[in-house]
């Protein structure tokens, strides 16, 4: 060992180590160790007979010291990283001080630069400079904080980016004029809304308006790297401020909007909300810049910005977001899976720093990023800390130190920056873009500002923060800041950085002027269309009988040495003997009706997308599109290997979420229109943890945003004695949620039913895409009556409304939905009853109902029938349509009155089922009987705890 410059870092300590422990006892250490120090005269002290005399013990402990602290300060120096623009200590950590290592300034300067190791320590001339170059990285105005991630090839980039400062170049002082413009144009806008509209809620972006820059900065970085489309998500704040500086959204269409006008970009005419549009405030609007808008500027070369509608419901946007992302990466024009292009789209994912911790749906979607049906190559996430939320502070609102703590369990690496420092916040953005370029994993900016007004500029902050405001009123903007800044360096005028805030408002007032003058509607705010004006019958071509027997045979085919299990080997043989034709009759059950169904619309050229918690093989071990060799675990999608398929078929497994998933899954639907998009819920009821998108963005979207999902959702549902939470799928909810044609609701019992939904779907995806709500069965999926003849899925079609046959002499109508209707027709029905069975409850098949009333001449009662308790189910929705069809047609018939209508089914409850099998069969029974006018005896095969096994 000639002297410490052989060591450095980690490997200094270690030597100290070995020489303490060959003190204590030299034969502790390996022999060349031993030899090693006896030679240099470690065992008294003496001197060495080197060239270079050995360390002295002393300098060997301040070495360790030294290496502690420097990695102290790498791991932890974010703590003392002066990253608040108003002022407030860093927390700090005793790990990065002097005196908890025992050494002072004096000891590093006898130590070489070497200990510290890295790129910081390549130029300094001892430890002590190397020391003060670390602080000034990691204790400046960034806080990197990264080391939470396990990966050590990333934690090294990471590492050299921050310590050669690799993206904080200095800016030329053209740019920096441009940057004093871009916060000029910011200022003007703020300012002018605030003084215009005092009494309106804009959610201003001030304390923070270095956000715009720096998606500017991240846009350009992505650009140059070859992606052509950007997706952002964001909740209110700021919202107007990027429409208007990223979107390019013109002031005068903002503005129209605070002046409540319809035209220029304010709200529609009275008669679109006739239509079933309604619109949504300001700022939850989304809006598009199209390549061919931005293909000339310099700063966004030729890229598509997307801006999603979003509610108030904060951070759901999120999965939404990075749905449509991996739509636009996704290449489906050909058969097989899907193949993405990571460079095709970017999205960014702008956060609040009270939501951020506080909304589950942000971890649900964070870990969605690394998941192979879900990633999208790595978001730019951004929290846009004002350090409150509305009135609540930090500690009242998180259980963490930083806003951004969650993202530490995802492993993204995070940079808090200082959002009154802009080279800081351009330099994060160029870091993030870069780590994402490098890896295609997430990146997280915690951008730290405040808030200059109140939460909607309508209250009073100081109320409840009253020394935070004080310090803001007495705080200068961020243009007033950057352009002291150019004074400074006589990079610009004085008074020159006033003048251009001056014509920035005076390009307001003149906006302003237009938005007032001009009534014309703009383009964005014209009907795409007559809204509800359905298409009533859009067809794929039918499929012969032949081409389902060759669809069948290639569903079933294996690659050569695939071993099966048994058990399914049993299945598939039952799946091709169903469509021969001597096969007997309904032997067609309902997920072979479904892989069918799969199989003509790939090869009618569209595209399909199905996920869902354990879809793959399918909850109830019906489905099985993805088989697994029994002996090598290989696997085989039939669906992904058909000769004649011209589109994608993906299929995944989702994680353990119904609520990012299915926002993720409606993204991909809105930004994919031509793609069948299916989510599959394990039981029905789980979608409850869903219904912030039933709600916000599946059911309202067309009316609020324009929207046109075609999603589909598939929900088991059917009171079969599993309880209250594996019986109903609440179809009452979506019902209620059902106007002006926003969706369509559907109970079908059958497989060849179903067959022809599914197609139906497809096919209404060019032309009348809205969401598809089926309520999909659990006994039923092998329940013989349900199963089709191979004649059903090549000559039928889908029927709103089955009616049996049924004699003139009936009385009574008995109308239902659903499985209920296997277990009323369980025994021979009465002539004086006729089953209906309402296929489809939404939109309401009017003319079928009517016509099942018209064919009983007779009749004298009409009877909703369901398994539901009374307040929910279908009653509360069918009882005034069917009222209304009754006194219909006692006016037509010139009667004395309409027949009634009345119910039978469980009465009122507050949970959806019995928890008691026992219980569950006596409630049947009593509904049947009193429908069907007879004793009460037990129904069907009694409870199932799941539909019947696959082993046969």
């Amino acid at each position: 060992m000639a002297d410490l410059n052989s060591f450095y870092g980690p490997n200094a300590g270690y030597v100290l180590d070995m020489f303490e422990r060959f003190k204590r006892d030299p034969g502790s250490v390996d022999p060349r160790t031993r030899a090693f120090f006896e030679a240099n005269g470690f065992m008294d002290g003496g001197t060495a007979p080197s060239v270079t005399a050995p360390p002295q013990e002393s300098e060997l402990v301040h070495a360790r010291e030294a290496a502690n602290l420097s990695e102290a300060i790498r791991e932890r120096g974010h703590l003392n990283a002066h990253v608040d623009p108003l002022g407030s200590s860093p927390p700090g950590d005793p790990q990065l001080q002097l005196e908890t290592h025992g050494i002072t300034e004096e000891d590093l300067k006898r130590l070489p630069a070497s200990v510290v190791g890295g790129p910081a320590a390549l130029g300094a001339d001892n430890t002590w400079e190397a020391i003060e170059r670390l602080q000034s990285i990691y204790c400046g105005g960034t806080g990197y904080d990264y080391e939470h991630v396990h990966n050590p090839e990333e934690r090294a980039w990471l590492r050299e980016a921050a310590e050669k400062r690799r993206f904080r170049g200095r800016m030329s002082p053209a740019s920096r004029r441009q940057l004093l413009d871009r916060l000029t144009q910011i200022e003007a806008f703020e300012q002018f809304l605030h003084r215009a509209f005092p009494a309106q809620k804009r959610f201003s972006i001030q304390g923070a308006d270095m956000l715009v820059p720096l998606l500017d900065e991240a846009i350009h970085c992505q650009t140059r790297r070859g992606n052509r489309e950007v997706l952002i998500g964001m909740a209110h704040r700021g919202r107007l401020a990027v429409l208007a500086h990223v979107l390019q959204k013109p002031f005068a269409a903002i503005i129209a909007q605070f002046e409540h006008k319809s035209g220029a970009g304010g709200h529609a005419p009275t008669e679109h909300i006739e239509e079933g549009w309604t619109g949504d405030v300001k700022y939850h609007l989304g809006a598009q810049l199209g390549a061919s808008e931005t293909q000339n500027d310099s700063k966004f070369l030729q890229v598509s910005i997307t801006l999603t509608p979003n509610p108030s419901h904060l951070e759901f946007v999120n999965p939404v977001v990075e749905g449509m992302a991996r739509a636009a990466q996704d290449r489906r024009n050909r058969p097989g899976p899907p193949t993405q292009d990571l460079e095709a789209a970017l999205a960014v994912l702008i956060h609040g720093d009270a939501a951020f911790p506080g909304e589950g749906i942000v971890a649900e979607t964070l870990n969605l990023s690394r998941l192979s049906g879900y990633q999208t190559g790595g978001t730019i996430h951004i929290i846009v800390n004002n350090q409150i939320g509305f009135t609540t502070n930090p500690s009242d609102g998180r259980s963490t130190l930083y806003a951004s703590d969650l993202a530490r369990g995802f492993e993204i690496p995070i940079v808090h920056v200082n959002a009154d420092d802009p080279e800081a916040c351009l330099a994060a953005a160029r870091l993030a873009c870069a780590y994402r370029d490098q890896f295609h994993k997430d990146f997280l900016i915690d951008l730290i500002g405040y808030r200059r007004w109140g939460h909607n500029e309508g209250d009073e902050p100081s109320f409840t923060q009253p020394s935070m405001y004080e310090v803001i009123r007495a705080r200068p903007t961020i243009r007033a800041i950057w352009a002291k800044k150019l004074e400074e360096a006589d990079e610009l005028s004085a008074g020159e950085a006033n003048g251009r805030l001056k014509s920035a408002l005076r390009e307001m007032e003149e906006a302003r002027r237009q938005a007032v003058e001009d009534d014309s509607p703009p383009a964005e705010e014209e009907v795409c269309g007559e809204l509800g004006d359905l298409v009533d019958e859009v067809e794929m071509p039918p499929a012969s009988i032949e081409a389902l027997q060759a669809l069948n045979e290639e569903l079933l085919s294996l690659p050569d040495d695939f071993t099966l299990h048994p058990t399914l080997a049993r299945v598939m043989d039952r799946r091709r003997a169903s469509v021969r034709p001597d096969a007997p009759d309904r032997a067609i059950d309902w997920a072979q009706a479904e892989s069918l169904a799969f199989a003509t619309i790939l090869e009618f050229g569209i595209p399909i997308r199905l996920s869902g918690q354990d879809t793959i093989r399918g909850t109830f071990g019906q489905r099985h599109l993805t088989l697994h060799d029994a002996a090598t675990g290989a696997t085989h999608t039939a669906l992904q290997a058909l000769h004649a398929a011209r589109a994608s078929f993906a299929l995944y497994n989702s994680p353990l979420s119904e609520n990012a998933v299915l926002g993720f899954e409606y993204g991909y639907s809105v930004h994919s229109p031509g793609t069948l998009t299916l989510w599959e819920a394990q039981f029905g009821d789980f979608v409850n943890a869903a219904q912030v998108y039933m709600d916000e963005f599946i059911a309202a979207a067309k009316a609020k945003w324009r929207q046109e999902p075609g999603l589909v959702l598939l929900l088991p549902h059917g009171y079969e004695g599993q309880g209250p939470d594996h019986s109903s799928a609440r179809l009452e909810r979506f019902l209620q949620l059902a106007a002006d044609d926003n969706l369509r609701v559907v109970n079908c019992t059958t497989a060849a039913q179903y067959f022809h939904l599914l197609r139906d779907q497809a096919a209404l995806l060019s032309c009348d895409p809205r969401p598809l709500i089926v309520m999909t069965p659990k006994s039923l999926l092998r329940h013989p009556g349900a199963a089709a003849r191979v004649e059903d899925l090549s000559d039928g079609r889908f029927q709103a409304v089955i009616s049996d046959p049924h004699p003139d002499t009936v009385k009574r109508l008995l109308l239902c939905s659903g499985k209920v209707y296997y277990d009323l027709i369980a025994d021979s029905i009465p002539d004086t009853l006729a089953l209906v069975r309402v296929e489809e409850l939404y939109p309401f098949p009017e003319v079928g109902i009517t016509a099942a009333m018209n064919s009983c001449p007779d009749l004298n009662e009409i009877v909703w029938v369901q398994e539901e308790p009374e307040n929910m189910g279908g009653w509360g929705y069918m009882e005034p349509r069917l009222r209304d069809l009754s006194e219909a047609r006692a006016r037509i018939d010139g009667s004395a009155g309409p027949v009634p209508v009345r119910y039978i089914g469980r009465p009122p409850r507050a949970s959806p089922a019995e928890g008691l099998a026992d219980l569950h069969v006596a409630e049947q029974a009593r509904i049947v009987a009193e429908a069907r006018g007879s004793e009460a005896e037990p129904v069907g095969n009694g409870p199932q705890e799941k539909p019947a096994s696959t082993d046969e």
